[in-house]
């Protein structure tokens, strides 16, 4: 009964409000900012390297690498896999529309996420949507709800997911038991999850930081082998791809399966551009100005959807292995290396999929930090935190033996609310996201590196960094 009800909200919310809002929100914000994706593309590859002038500080590179480590994930893996199987290669097209025009809404909301971000007594910075509606929109109860949403969508819905993906990967092993394993899986995921997280956050930065950028290297770097290896059959992927993403009859005909839908679906779980989650990680960075991280979180959609989701879709699409609904997931994934690499294929996605899960799953517990000191005000005592990690480690357990569907349907529902509450905040504060957008290029055309002052662009409202 509930696993039905959770299905029917998912498909409400992903085959009419959520397409409309995502791809409407991301064209008006790409249009207004004369198509930062392009035309600020360098800018964002020289802001990424910037250093803060303090060593401790978070820098630029590592709020990206934490808010990669979240959006970086199963869902480049089983998702695109689910998604092909489903609703055919014309998924891919969706999911790349879905990457670029969302880049800009994700631009625009860590922008404010900087702006409105606040600095702790720890000498952290603090920010994030529940920042940014109190201190513009002066709605607590609103900030809240979004925080709420957040933590359920991150620690509950998504980590559970991860954990499962995770465990799923050795199915394929002759020692896997159904019964059992998933279990013992889930034990040992939750066992090392639990030690990097009482740890704290910086723990989390830096193993994240660490290990992202090498993992991210060595997926791609195998998905452009097995491309390589089956180099004849890319422009039949190609054509297939482009060729199915605009069958309009299958997609209105079945739209809950279609091309369109399962890329918006799975492309928004893998990228969260305009769902409210990377802001958090982007408010983080010590920068000069709003804008810089505003670009460097534009990037890590392009990261996720246009290189990381690509590779595993193009390596699997030219195996040779047919998709099928009975195969999505770990299993497509896992025979189509295998019949391109051989007994190594399965052995590398699961190691790839382990390390994906594991910094999904500590990416998404330093978000629920941030949130739990805007709710608290101020940092909550050691005792909560520890036993608030306790209980996420226990929810990588459970995950890793409840059924697929479900999880994936909890997730969509929660991480729907939250795009439901951020992405109208967003347009009401786009003035100032775009004021700062302009303040920071005729700095830039004048030669200068961009600093900010909340003066500069006659803000209002009352800003805790920027003084």
């Amino acid at each position: 009964m509930l696993s039905t009800i959770i299905n029917a909200i998912s498909s409400f919310l992903y085959s009419k409000l959520l397409v409309i809002m995502l791809i409407g929100t991301g064209l008006y914000f790409t249009v207004r900012a004369r198509f930062p994706q392009l035309r600020l593309f360098r800018s964002a590859c020289k802001a990424v390297m910037e250093k803060p002038e303090d060593d401790q500080s978070v820098s630029s590179f590592q709020a990206l690498m934490v808010s990669t480590a979240s959006r970086v994930g199963t869902g480049n893996i089983v998702g695109v896999s689910s998604a092909i199987c489903i609703g055919g290669f014309g998924a891919v097209f969706w999911m790349w529309i879905i990457a670029i025009v969302g880049s800009a809404s994700a631009f625009v909301e860590s922008t404010l996420a900087q702006i409105y971000k606040k600095k702790g007594e720890d000498g952290r910075c603090y920010g994030g949507p529940a920042y940014y509606i109190e201190a513009a929109l002066h709605s607590r109860p609103l900030a809240i709800a979004f925080c709420i949403a957040m933590i359920l969508t991150y620690a509950f819905g998504f980590n559970m997911l991860a954990s499962y993906n995770l465990q799923s990967t050795f199915s394929g092993f002759s020692f896997y038991n159904p019964s059992v394993s998933p279990w013992i899986i889930g034990g040992i995921l939750a066992v090392v999850t639990g030690w990097c997280l009482l740890g704290g956050g910086s723990r989390i930065v830096k193993v994240t930081s660490t290990l992202v950028p090498v993992m991210g290297i060595a997926y791609i770097a195998v998905a452009l082998l097995v491309v390589i290896l089956n180099i004849a059959n890319i422009p039949m992927v190609f054509a297939t791809i482009f060729r199915e993403a605009f069958d309009f009859r299958a997609i209105f005909g079945a739209f809950a399966g279609s091309a369109l839908m399962q890329g918006i679906r799975r492309g928004l779980y893998s990228n969260e551009a305009g769902i409210g989650s990377a802001p958090n990680a982007a408010a983080s960075a010590h920068v000069s100005h709003p804008v810089k991280q505003g670009l460097v979180q534009m990037l890590s959609v392009f990261i996720d959807t246009l290189l990381l989701c690509t590779a595993t879709a193009m390596m699997c699409m030219s195996s040779g292995i047919e998709p099928s609904a009975e195969l999505q997931g770990a299993p497509w994934v896992q025979a189509s290396l295998q019949a391109s690499l051989g007994s190594f294929g399965p052995v590398f996605i699961t190691v790839s999929m382990v390390l994906f899960a594991f910094t999904t799953l500590l990416g998404n517990c330093f978000y629920c930090d941030n949130l739990l000191t805007y709710i608290h005000k101020e940092q909550p005592g050691k005792r909560f935190m520890a036993g608030f990690r306790l209980v996420c480690a226990i929810v990588v357990f459970v995950g890793a033996g409840m059924e697929m569907s479900m999880l994936w349907d909890i997730s969509d529902v929660l991480m729907g609310v939250m795009a439901l509450i951020n992405i109208p905040v967003i347009l009401v504060l786009s003035n100032t996201a775009m004021k700062a957008v302009k303040d920071y290029e005729k700095q830039l055309k004048n030669g200068g590196n961009p600093v900010f002052r909340s003066t500069n662009i006659g803000l209002k409202h009352a800003t805790d960094y920027w003084k």
